[in-house]
């Protein structure tokens, strides 16, 4: 767990790889190819690469008309403005011709750190799962995001795929059994199950082994698929360890938390604590510090395990 690598270098790293593979692949991006790193897929494969600028709504119904023609799109830009911007189009245009367009938005959440509260989204996760037909995902390292993107490219339909700025700790390595749609548990516990997404499944194990030296045996799951969500891996934690802790870099309102206790509520309801943006908007300043002021670490989630148990 040494090594950090940002997932949005693994995207940049994956699209490369697949070009190779796979004639079919077009990529777009909306004048930032340098930061979600699409650059190298241009510099490979200049024909299958379009530079839209700062038009994310035009570079998503491109994507929807080149997706509709029989190509496989990967449309790319910061999440703010390819989930903010772009959902009208993403809505009408992609998710109701269910066309095959995986839209894949770097610099989520917090961790965007000094381009401040404009460019940092903790709304992308809610604004994708009200899409009908639309896959969600949320990869927590470099290696799970080049194997969930491998399955979202050859799935038909339209995907969003949350990516991040900051570097984040290696947990899996590329022959993981991950798949789509299933939760993975990182760690067997008995007590309380925190159920994390993106960067705070590393903060979830964290905390589970800070727990552990307390006599709490902490379960991790991670929910790298928030739709199609997994609900049998939730209810089995619901009704074993009877109390669960999301935790995510996103906002409490729309998110896992929220997809977590619709599960729950329906059929094994469970106190449960929610770590994330608590409804508010964020500030410029750097990740780890906004990470500790706005209640996304290792020790919140201890906190509200603690209040649980």
């Amino acid at each position: 767990m040494a090594n950090k690598i940002a997932t949005r270098a693994a995207y940049g790293e994956f699209l490369v790889e697949e070009g190779k593979v796979n004639p079919n692949l077009v990529v777009l991006d909306a004048d930032l190819s340098g930061s979600t790193k699409t650059k190298s897929f241009g510099s490979e494969y200049p024909d299958r690469f379009f530079n839209f600028g700062i038009a994310e709504q035009d570079m998503m119904g491109a994507a929807a008309g080149l997706a509709l023609s029989g190509k496989t799109v990967c449309a790319s830009s910061f999440a703010m403005f390819a989930a903010g911007r772009g959902f009208e189009i993403i809505r009408n245009s992609i998710g109701y011709t269910h066309a095959n367009v995986k839209v894949c938005a770097t610099h989520a959440g917090i961790t965007v750190g000094e381009d401040g509260a404009t460019h940092q989204t903790f709304e992308d996760l809610a604004l994708m799962r009200t899409i009908p037909g639309m896959t969600v995902v949320n990869p927590c390292d470099a290696a799970s995001a080049k194997i969930l993107l491998k399955q979202v490219v050859e799935m038909d339909g339209p995907a969003y795929v949350r990516l991040g700025r900051a570097a984040v700790p290696v947990f899996y390595d590329e022959t993981a059994p991950l798949k789509l749609g299933k939760g993975n548990e990182l760690r067997p516990g008995k007590d309380v199950t925190v159920i994390a997404t993106g960067i705070m499944v590393s903060a979830a194990m964290e905390a589970a082994s800070i727990l552990e030296g307390e006599g709490i045996d902490v379960r991790v799951i991670d929910i790298h698929t928030l739709k199609p969500l997994d609900e049998e891996i939730i209810l089995k934690a619901a009704k074993e360890t009877g109390r669960i802790v999301t935790a995510e870099e996103h906002s409490i309102i729309g998110g896992l938390g929220s997809a977590v206790a619709e599960v729950t509520s329906r059929n094994c309801p469970v106190p449960i604590r929610m770590v994330g943006q608590q409804d508010t908007f964020g500030e410029s300043g750097k990740p780890d510090e906004l990470l500790e002021k706005y209640g996304m670490t290792a020790a919140d989630i201890v906190q509200a395990v603690r209040e649980l148990y």
